[in-house]
């Protein structure tokens, strides 16, 4: 009798789980987040930087944390998805040299070899964009600090070598860092 109780409960409260994620998904996405912040590392600009400049960025590809400080010292800090594998990515010194709002996406020579199947290109604000609402070019080619519309990747090994972030994140870091700000790949 106690167990099938236990079971009549157990199964009521994952109702009741499955009915908050469906009526409050940032609910569920505040909690995703506030796991993944126990794993980040907090890093000091002044270790990486001479001087705050126009801004800072450090993506550490370890913890999967973007911490960024505007030229006013104001430090915020976000989960972030990472390359699959090193060999996709890059790490060392670069700036944001370029600014896109609903950026189109082409998948780079590499990715069509590996996925002959994906298109060519995806417009802006596309569904279907890899790139989400906003995204930081940086100097080395190919690589971009970006959204995603696949929520699922933040905290994880999931790209092709970019640094994502959940959209209303990119968006914010996107207004906030103007071009020029130093970046930092670890």
């Amino acid at each position: 009798m106690t167990s099938l109780r236990n079971n009549k409960i157990n199964r009521r409260h994952l109702l009741g789980l499955a009915a908050v994620a469906l009526a409050a998904p940032s609910v569920v996405r505040a909690e995703v987040i506030r796991r993944n912040i126990s794993s980040f590392r907090v890093h000091e600009w002044q270790d990486h930087f001479d001087t705050l400049g126009k801004g800072i960025i450090i993506s550490d590809t370890e913890t999967r944390a973007l911490q960024h400080w505007t030229a006013d010292g104001s430090m915020r800090i976000y989960p972030t998805s990472v390359p699959l594998t090193d060999e996709l990515t890059k790490r060392g010194y670069t700036e944001v040299v370029e600014k896109r709002k609903n950026p189109s996406w082409a998948p780079m020579p590499s990715m069509r070899e590996r996925n002959p199947e994906w298109p060519a290109r995806v417009e802006g604000g596309d569904p279907a964009n890899p790139l989400g609402t906003r995204a930081l070019y940086l100097s080395w080619q190919y690589y971009r600090i970006h959204g995603t519309q696949d929520t699922r990747k933040i905290g994880r090994r999931s790209s092709n070598g970019c640094i994502g972030l959940f959209n209303e994140q990119v968006e914010e870091l996107y207004e906030r860092e103007p071009v020029g700000t130093q970046v930092k790949l670890i």
